[in-house]
């Protein structure tokens, strides 16, 4: 093989590495927009099943958890207010796990959402099941609390996934109702929590 037949081939894969990052930056460039639209609209939606009684849910601001970006809400009917919803991460066993939390006026959980996690398959991931997130509805922030017996006060532990569990509920959860409460209840705040 001679240096003019390596400089040939060189330049067929740049060629052929130039084209295929082209045609991978337009299709990006068509779907990216759609991507975003599907993302807001599922959004939207999963923040309606929060809380369903609401005429129109608006998005009020920014905080940081974990050094992640989350944001929160507002639930109308009317002019009347019937709760917040935040987003919220808690640092799980393999993942950090992406959660909204509904409430009412009085800081009390209406429903919450795990939106995304990466927790082990057939342990961690039963923190999606309608049985672990029905456990906090009603509760307060003092209620997340995490307990390997058997409770209805507080927040029962997972079999095999206490890490999942307490990264809902005291992590995610507790720190989403004490940000709220700041916010609603007890002064302006900056969106940080208190260390």
């Amino acid at each position: 093989m001679t240096g003019k037949d390596i400089i040939k081939i060189t330049l067929n894969f740049v060629i052929i590495y130039v084209i295929g990052g082209l045609v991978l930056a337009g299709i990006y460039a068509k779907t990216s927009p759609i991507i975003y639209k599907n993302n807001e609209k599922a959004k939207q939606e999963a923040l309606k099943k929060l809380i369903p009684e609401a005429d129109s849910i608006v998005k009020v601001g920014d905080w940081v958890i974990h050094e992640k970006a989350a944001e929160y809400y507002e639930a109308k009917k009317g002019s009347e207010t019937l709760g917040y919803i935040v987003q919220s991460f808690g640092k799980g066993y393999s993942s950090y796990i992406n959660t909204l939390i509904a409430v009412d006026q009085d800081m009390k959980i209406k429903k919450i959402n795990v939106l995304s996690h990466g927790e082990t398959p057939g342990l961690g991931d039963e923190i999606e099941f309608d049985s672990f997130t029905d456990m906090f509805k009603g509760k307060t922030k003092e209620q997340m609390k995490v307990l390997k017996t058997d409770t209805t006060e507080y927040i029962q532990a997972l079999s095999g996934a206490t890490i999942s569990t307490r990264a809902v509920a005291e992590d995610a959860v507790k720190n989403g109702l004490v940000f709220l409460t700041q916010k609603y209840k007890g002064g302006a705040g900056d969106g940080s929590l208190p260390r």
